[in-house]
């Protein structure tokens, strides 16, 4: 064997290593520096010694938008339009107001009211008349012996024929006896009736009767 063929053979094997081969001698080779480094044997240069890593955060989640819910198409209802032809009635009322009334042009005058009926002129009894010839009352004696005196009112009615028919003491002289001769007196008495108009009536009257021990 010659010199050519035992270089060849040799060439030969070292082209046969595989590639699987040179990662795995390359990792031992890694190995051993990284031993040696940590032993502190080898010291590396500060630029490779000092391994800065940054870790970037991951992007936060945007929150995912929410399209606006779609409206639901709302259907449309015809407009009933008016009808062009006004009613007859509309008609009718347009032409009721529209002419005024003859009665609020012109008022209703108000009659003027009938003239009232004049009362007749009512007279009242009289008894003062000279003609009467009325006596004046006697005086009681057990009255003038106890000197009783006062003014007696009576309330007398007359009838139309000139006669009292009514005797009331309106007011009283503060004796029994005094009042008591008063209404015998006027019982006896005459009277001009009242009178409406022509007609006599019947009708009250006042009469004062005075007692004085003077007289």
């Amino acid at each position: 064997m010659n010199l050519s063929q035992s270089s060849q053979g040799f060439y030969g094997r070292e082209a046969r290593i595989s590639v699987p081969g040179i990662l795995a001698i390359a990792g031992l080779h890694i190995a051993a520096i990284a031993l040696l480094v940590s032993l502190d044997v080898v010291k590396l240069p500060p630029q490779m010694a000092t391994l800065m890593v940054h870790v970037i955060p991951p992007e936060p989640l945007k929150p995912q938008e929410t399209a606006p819910p779609i409206p639901k198409p709302v259907a449309r209802q015809p407009v009933p339009q008016p009808s062009q032809q006004p009613a007859p009635q509309q008609q009718v009322l347009a032409a009721e107001t529209s002419a005024p009334s003859t009665a609020s042009e012109v008022p209703l005058a108000k009659a003027p009211p009938a003239p009232a009926t004049p009362s007749p002129v009512a007279t009242e009894p009289r008894f003062d008349a000279d003609y009467l010839h009325n006596p004046a009352p006697v005086y009681p004696a057990m009255s003038r012996r106890l000197e009783e005196s006062g003014k007696t009112i009576l309330r007398v009615y007359v009838e139309p024929s000139g006669k009292p028919s009514q005797i009331q003491v309106k007011a009283s002289s503060g004796s029994p006896r005094l009042d008591q001769a008063a209404q015998d007196a006027v019982w006896r008495w005459k009277f001009i009736p009242a009178r409406r108009g022509d007609e006599a009536v019947g009708a009250w009257v006042l009469v004062p009767i005075d007692f004085n021990l003077g007289d």
